[in-house]
């Protein structure tokens, strides 16, 4: 099992039509978790084995979560071997494909392999792979993702790099001030429909942890 650990006015419609079609779905559903710390705006989870839908594309962020997002839609309303529809959970990850590390003062992340993203819808905990239809697109992946451990930084707001940049600096600080040790690349989850307002938007960065007590 694999561990787990956004807009050109065209690319913007293109969110957005997606978004109304399955935006109450993802209010629905959202992984299972168990806190073991918190502290402000930071938490420290631990999730169970989840299944996710995932892509792979390149380019700059808001490029690449565009067209992953479109492939991945393709698929969860109905184009598959069944031509079942499947309800989406929230949150949307996007993280960058392990390979040369990018500076960063923070994540997510920052380690591409030439400019390519994991973009993954995660998928209703009713299936299995068994039982989820198989995606007609070669370019979608089902998959199981490993039990994992997570620092997790809370914010609102568009989610643009600086945000981004500034989140994960306090994410850093914080692992750091209660000797938490990464265990891989951020990842960056959104929960919102690009309508919402900025100010209402609830975004993570999800930092993999080793596991506790490990050295």
């Amino acid at each position: 099992m694999r561990p787990w650990h956004s807009l050109l006015p065209g690319v913007a419609l293109g969110l957005s039509l997606i978004f109304l079609t399955f935006g109450e779905a993802m209010a629905v559903e959202e992984p299972e978790y168990r806190v073991t710390r918190a502290e402000d705006a930071f938490e420290v989870r631990e999730y169970p084995a989840l299944l996710a839908a995932e892509v792979t594309v390149g380019g700059e962020r808001s490029a690449a979560v565009s067209a992953g997002f479109r492939l991945l839609a393709g698929d969860i309303f109905g184009g598959n071997q069944r031509r079942q529809r499947i309800a989406m959970t929230a949150p949307v990850l996007q993280a960058a494909t392990p390979g040369e590390s990018i500076a960063m003062t923070a994540p997510v992340t920052q380690t591409a392999s030439a400019g390519a993203w994991i973009i993954r819808f995660l998928l209703p905990r009713s299936y299995t792979l068994d039982t989820l239809p198989l995606p007609n697109d070669a370019q979608v992946h089902l998959t199981t993702l490993a039990p994992a451990r997570f620092a997790i930084a809370r914010f609102s707001g568009l989610a643009r790099e600086d945000d981004i940049a500034l989140q994960t600096a306090s994410l850093n600080a914080f692992a750091r001030r209660h000797q938490l040790h990464a265990n891989g690349a951020p990842t960056l989850a959104r929960f919102d429909p690009p309508w919402t307002l900025w100010f209402m938007r609830r975004n993570e960065i999800m930092l993999p942890l080793l596991p506790e007590g490990a050295p």
